[in-house]
């Protein structure tokens, strides 16, 4: 072998080997960003439902979360360039919440997941394809979440929800089950 093809392949193999670790590092980066809008969403959303049922009740904490949580998704995806959503199998909101191809098989993935043992906080995807990374991590049903989205529904929650939510599917969970799931994408630049 000729020592100048054995420096060039070389020098392909470890330009190769410094890419692939700056694309892992990449979406590393982008999951952590993508890990902490999720939070962000949450941690501005749990205080004013927990408000919200402490001043009126479940049929007030309706309304607040009708209105709130597409206003945080909302300004979530203006301020961080991120397209923010949350999706579920059994929608609430079908405009909005009603996952696309890869949302569905994610959120299948995740209910056999839990059903297996995973804990519901374990459960993540990511996805880099056609210039955009996707993030999706599940969201549990437990505590105040179950008396909007559980088993037994009071009748005046119950009239709320169709109030708001005409084709309302999200009841029916029982603590520890997959719920639906934060969704973003960021579509990157060239």
């Amino acid at each position: 072998m000729n020592k100048r093809y054995i420096i060039t392949a070389g020098l392909l193999l470890s330009s190769f080997s410094m890419a692939s670790t700056s694309f892992a590092a990449d979406e590393a980066a982008l999951k952590q960003e993508a890990m902490g809008i999720i939070k962000l969403f949450g941690g501005t959303l749990k205080p004013q439902l927990v408000k919200a049922m402490k001043q009126g009740g479940p049929v007030h904490a309706i309304d607040v979360c009708a209105t709130q949580a597409p206003a945080i998704a909302k300004k979530l995806s203006l301020e961080t360039g991120w397209s923010v959503k949350r999706v579920s199998l059994k929608a609430r909101n079908t405009t909005t919440a009603t996952p696309d191809a890869w949302e569905e098989k994610v959120l299948k993935d995740f209910d056999a997941q839990q059903a297996n043992g995973k804990p519901v906080s374990q459960l993540v995807a990511t996805r880099m394809q056609d210039g955009k990374f996707r993030v999706m991590k599940a969201q549990g049903a437990k505590g105040i979440c179950l008396t909007c989205h559980g088993t037994n529904i009071q009748p005046q929650v119950r009239a709320a929800l169709l109030n708001h939510y005409p084709n309302d599917q999200a009841t029916g969970y029982k603590a520890g089950q997959v719920r639906g799931a934060f969704s973003l994408t960021k579509i990157l630049e060239d």
